[in-house]
């Protein structure tokens, strides 16, 4: 019989089977967690991190069902899904042991662990403000800046990696990184999208693969001296598509709320804003 409170487990099998009710309940809440165990279930458990993944599942009562769950990938911060605020606090202690620097989720949550993790001492920041949007209506931008889009190959891995670095130390996220991995992967399923002008690629754009319904548009890049010409528009909206064609009856991303040009951008070409989420570091 499974005992009330948080267990947690390396098996993304056992964890898709078991939290399966609670994700499809709200698989856009659950974006992350579904996605990061489609790929630990697919490429292996250090797929994503430099040690095993690992998913946490909580029931309010050992006979009840899973109502939270919660991912991490080392040495990356716990990522916490949808969750009443008496979970999120019960999973700061649960993981104390682990050491942390922060926790990401949405922001009741991941409040909520931060006070309980600090509890004893020392304080805690939010770092980052992020939005989850929605697509709607696709909208492609009109007109479309010069070029046109294509699916990535295995002759772009170096390119893509190096733009995925690039990407990463823009946003500020998570730990120094190989994006190779990353990038042969996305060109693997068919989610890695070049907008390129004169055969030249300029922006680039993936979407995750469609898990229970949902895919997430990310990363989105355009080196900064081609920004502005309206390349991340024109090859969001067609990744998006791509999504959409690929089985996804919801497509979504994330967008840094400090940036009003990006958020400005993916508002344009359908996405509506679904709920807030935020990074939290401990001091």
């Amino acid at each position: 019989m499974s005992r009330a409170g948080w267990r947690l487990t390396s098996d993304a099998e056992e964890f898709r089977r078991e939290a399966g009710p609670c994700l499809a309940a709200d698989p856009a809440g659950h974006t992350v967690p579904l996605t990061v165990a489609e790929t630990v279930r697919r490429h292996g458990p250090r797929a994503l991190g430099t040690e095993d993944a690992r998913f946490g599942l909580w029931r309010r009562r050992a006979d009840g069902p899973v109502e939270a769950v919660f991912v991490r990938t080392p040495p990356r911060d716990p990522l916490l899904g949808p969750m009443p605020e008496v979970a999120a606090r019960e999973l700061a202690d649960a993981l104390r042991g682990a050491g942390a620097e922060g926790v990401k989720g949405g922001e009741g949550p991941a409040r909520a662990f931060a006070e309980a993790w600090t509890a004893t001492g020392g304080s805690w920041t939010i770092t980052r403000r992020s939005r989850l949007y929605r697509l709607g209506e696709l909208t492609p931008p009109h007109p479309a800046p010069p070029g046109a889009h294509r699916r990535a190959t295995a002759a772009d891995v170096p390119l893509a990696a190096a733009w995925m670095d690039a990407f990463a130390a823009d946003i500020g996220t998570g730990p120094a990184t190989d994006h190779t991995a990353g990038a042969e992967r996305r060109v693997g399923y068919g989610g890695l999208y070049l907008w390129e002008t004169g055969g030249v690629p300029v922006s680039m754009a993936a979407h995750s693969p469609v898990v229970a319904g949902q895919a997430r548009v990310a990363p989105v890049y355009t080196p900064p001296a081609l920004r502005g010409r309206g390349y991340a528009g024109a090859v969001t909206a067609a990744v998006s598509r791509a999504a959409r064609d690929a089985g996804a009856r919801q497509v979504l991303l994330f967008a840094d709320v400090a940036n009003p040009t990006s958020t400005a951008l993916y508002q344009r070409i359908g996405y509506r804003p679904v709920a807030d989420h935020v990074d939290i570091a401990f001091t």
